[in-house]
């Protein structure tokens, strides 16, 4: 059996946990068929880019287990994921991935709520009288 390689992706609240071996393309995400999953195009775009960019579509099966967030944020966490497993799987696809800013984690997150606020910055209504 041949090797598998690990990648991990982090967006928001989502985490990615990507397994990668050569193969025939089939992409799985939590147990279901990757378009049936990611039913928006942008997000199968965006999951698609870093296999596009070192020219590896088609050519590994790839496992994807995302909870967390929203389908957006997962789609992002599982490029990122991807991206990882590939660099695991040749070192020479790192400084390509790096340069297209796959690698590098996207590290906004949803503000906190403040006390006295409405909400993260939001005031209460001022009332003169």
């Amino acid at each position: 059996m041949e090797k598998a390689f690990h990648g991990v992706g982090k967006r928001k609240t989502a985490v990615a946990r990507v397994y990668i071996k050569p193969g025939k393309g089939k992409i799985t995400v939590n147990e279901r068929e990757f378009e049936e999953y990611f039913c928006r195009p942008t997000s199968r775009m965006v999951v698609m880019q870093p296999l596009e960019l070192t020219n590896f579509v088609g050519k590994f099966d790839i496992y994807v287990n995302v909870k967390g967030s929203g389908s957006s944020s997962q789609a992002d966490a599982t490029k990122y994921g991807i991206a990882f497993a590939l660099s695991a799987y040749d070192a020479v696809l790192r400084p390509i991935l790096k340069k297209a800013g796959f690698i590098t984690r996207d590290s906004r997150v949803v503000e906190r709520k403040k006390y006295g606020l409405a909400g993260a910055r939001k005031r209460f209504q001022y009332s003169k009288r």
